[in-house]
């Protein structure tokens, strides 16, 4: 124990001079909000990894692709808590009624054929969605996963 007390060691050194905090990295975490040690790459509170800051005049389609992540079908499939079968019943539904439409916007009605010949294939896209809808409804999952 008389050994301990006569270490020459310092036990506390200030951090070194050469690391210094690059200018392009976020100063507050994103995640948490609270401040980033100097030089760290994670946050100390969450765990967060430290972000670049894009510089002024960087890609403007970045924030659009960023906007696009909603619509990847993993975030599609837990939003509306669906299968992946019945995601994708519910997708052709989707599609079959904006056929539907399509073809309402697409075609004039000149003679009386003509009219009969869009509603028959507005009913066939209608029929197309409600088959689709209910196979969605059928293949949803009934158990729930926390």
């Amino acid at each position: 124990m008389a050994d301990a007390h006569n270490a020459t060691q310092e036990f506390w050194h200030p951090p070194a001079a050469s690391v210094q905090p690059s200018p392009e990295l976020a100063d507050a975490c994103n995640r948490c909000g609270s401040e980033f040690m100097v030089a760290a790459q994670f946050c100390h509170v969450c765990g967060a990894s430290r972000k670049e800051i894009a510089p002024e005049g960087a890609n403007p389609w970045h924030h659009s692709l960023e906007m696009l992540r909603a619509l990847e079908f993993h975030s599609i499939k837990s939003w509306l808590g669906l299968s992946t079968a019945s995601l994708i019943a519910f997708l052709l539904g989707v599609g079959c009624v904006l056929c539907a439409i399509a073809v309402g916007v697409m075609y004039s009605v000149q003679t009386l054929a003509d009219f009969q010949a869009i509603q028959l294939w507005r009913i066939e896209w209608l029929m197309g969605a409600i088959v689709a809808f209910a196979a969605a409804i059928l293949l949803r999952r009934t158990d729930k996963i926390e």
